[in-house]
């Protein structure tokens, strides 16, 4: 054995929950990720351990998604979603009976919703969290924390106790939920900047992962590029996403998603069918959706697309995994001769990649895991852990600010369309701190407002609103959300100020945006408790690591 692949699945969503609304647009992104990723790879993940396969894995499970699985308002919201499907694909064999080239395709999706529901409800008992965690229990798949709402550190660094509430109570949620602490940290967006490190170390986190230019920037020349882990002077690892892994995939002109024979993601039935027929399965108000049955394939550039066959996708999925599996051996055997330790390819994908954008990546993804496991002997599946646990010793470097997205410095989450949100969210964390220091012994129902304020800012931050904003798409939800957890602080502040709380809208508020209930969220914007990096490195000398 010569090296090491490690894949790690992002796996996120913005913090949807609208329990004001009978049926919410937004809530269908989960419930969407639920059917075609996270229950896909989990049955994909099952199979492998029944069937004797070594594997490992590395999963990120943000707190907002964590959260929004947990929530029994949405575990309901979904199963009801999840049984009118069903109801439609079997309404679908019937429609289809005298089509040839799409009643294959409804009984497939039958079968594939039927197989969704048992999972959820017989084998996970509604609660993939529980999941997660029993994965994890098998020292196969390593779960990673991240930042309470994925917000884009980089630019919430202007105010030291937003990144350092963003990142306790992400560790803080992510100890709560799994019983113990993490070792390693997604940095949202891949963002990161100088000293977010030694934040991330007085949490207790031992790595995390960087755009490929955090470590190549990185003010001392990294020796083996992105393929060992390079160590901050605060003693936190950092590893480089691998460019080549990542452009077979992620690639929109030479990606294996792009293929003419997968599915095409953009013609669904709910947006071709006659609306009388298909009305019950979209939005009330009778606005189109993706029912996540979809009869085509990719076919080509154009607008023409020819009837979708499973078989040909199915033989493209394990051509693919060859492909990628022939290209890291040929990769490793080519560096590990230039290495002093084994070489490890990281490649980081976001998980709803898989299943929801590209249909067939689970499938891609297992064969990939077998040809691993059983076809060759050069490289082998681990996690980032195990990789530090092998190699404990690396060269300290401190990576440049860096993220992933266009041009990789931040653009995506800093533009002229965006730009406006950031003065906006500077204020509302000095306003936070400033509640704190006025109201630091407060209880009862002025601490419950405070908590309730300082979940109102975190939710504000989310890095998903300027994104969409930046994209163009569900720009109006976005800037809505963005404005009005920003207005709910301020109202809260008022009246906490005030000494006048209006406990029933309180409650409203508390039963509406219920992220981190329980947690007392306002004391992470203290103002004690900043840190810098020399502080870090000197409290733990011989953390960093040198060589």
């Amino acid at each position: 054995m010569e090296g090491y692949l490690a894949l790690v699945l992002h796996a996120h969503l913005p913090y949807v929950r609208h329990p004001e609304y009978e049926d919410s647009l937004e809530e269908n992104w989960l419930f969407e990720a639920i059917t075609e990723t996270y229950i896909p790879l989990f049955l994909m993940m099952e199979g492998l351990i029944e069937d004797g396969i070594d594997f490992r894995l590395t999963f990120s499970l943000t707190p907002t998604l964590a959260s929004m699985l947990l929530d029994p308002l949405l575990q309901e919201r979904y199963l009801k979603k999840l049984e009118r499907t069903i109801e439609l694909a079997e309404k679908e064999i019937a429609r289809t009976a005298s089509l040839p080239d799409f009643q294959p395709l409804a009984r497939m999706y039958h079968r594939l919703f039927r197989q969704v529901h048992d999972a959820f409800v017989n084998r996970y008992e509604k609660n993939l969290v529980r999941g997660f965690e029993r994965f994890a229990k098998t020292g196969k798949v390593e779960i990673i924390s991240s930042a309470a709402t994925h917000g884009y550190l980089p630019l919430l660094s202007v105010n030291e106790a937003a990144v350092r509430a963003q990142i306790g109570i992400g560790v803080e949620h992510y100890r709560r939920t799994f019983g113990q602490p993490p070792q390693g940290f997604w940095l949202p967006e891949c963002g990161y900047y100088p000293g977010v490190d030694a934040i991330l170390r007085q949490n207790g986190i031992r790595h995390t992962i960087v755009e490929t230019h955090g470590v190549t920037r990185a003010d001392h020349r990294p020796r083996f590029g992105v393929y060992a882990p390079i160590v901050c002077p605060s003693g936190v690892a950092v590893f480089g996403r691998d460019p080549d892994s990542s452009r077979q995939v992620w690639s929109s002109a030479v990606g294996y998603p792009g293929d003419f024979d997968y599915r095409e993601f953009y013609r669904d039935i709910g947006h071709d069918l006659n609306l009388d027929y298909i009305r019950p399965y979209i939005h009330r108000d009778g606005i189109r959706i993706d029912t996540g049955i979809k009869y085509y394939r990719t076919t080509g550039k154009g607008s023409h697309k020819e009837p979708y066959v499973p078989e040909w996708a199915e033989q493209k999925a394990a051509a693919h995994a060859r492909h990628f599996l022939a290209e890291r051996i040929k990769q490793v055997q080519s560096l590990s001769s230039a290495m002093d330790r084994r070489p490890v390819v990281v490649a980081p994908y976001d998980a709803e990649l898989f299943g929801h954008w590209w249909f067939e990546g689970p499938r891609w993804l297992d064969y990939l895991i077998r040809g691993i496991a059983l076809d060759q002997s050069t490289i082998r599946l681990v996690t980032l852990s195990e990789y530090l646990d092998e190699y404990p010793v690396n060269q300290c470097a401190t990576p440049a600010a860096s993220s992933w997205g266009h041009d990789g410095f931040s653009q995506v989450w800093l533009n002229g369309e965006n730009d406006w949100i950031y003065r906006h969210l500077q204020r509302g964390a000095e306003r936070m701190e400033e509640l704190i220091a006025a109201h630091s012994q407060a209880t009862g129902l002025t601490l419950q407002a405070l908590n309730q304020a300082s979940r109102e800012l975190l939710l504000a931050q989310s890095s998903d609103w300027a994104f969409m904003i930046a994209s163009g798409t569900m720009r109006e939800y976005a800037t809505r959300r963005t404005k009005t957890h920003l207005k709910r602080l301020l109202q809260l502040g008022q009246q906490i100020d005030s000494g006048i709380i209006d406990e029933a809208a309180l409650q409203n508020l508390e039963d509406q945006d219920n992220i981190f209930a329980g947690m007392s969220t306002a004391a992470a914007f203290a103002s004690e408790g900043k840190v810098t990096r020399q502080e870090v490195a000197a409290s733990d000398p011989a953390s960093a690591g040198s060589g």
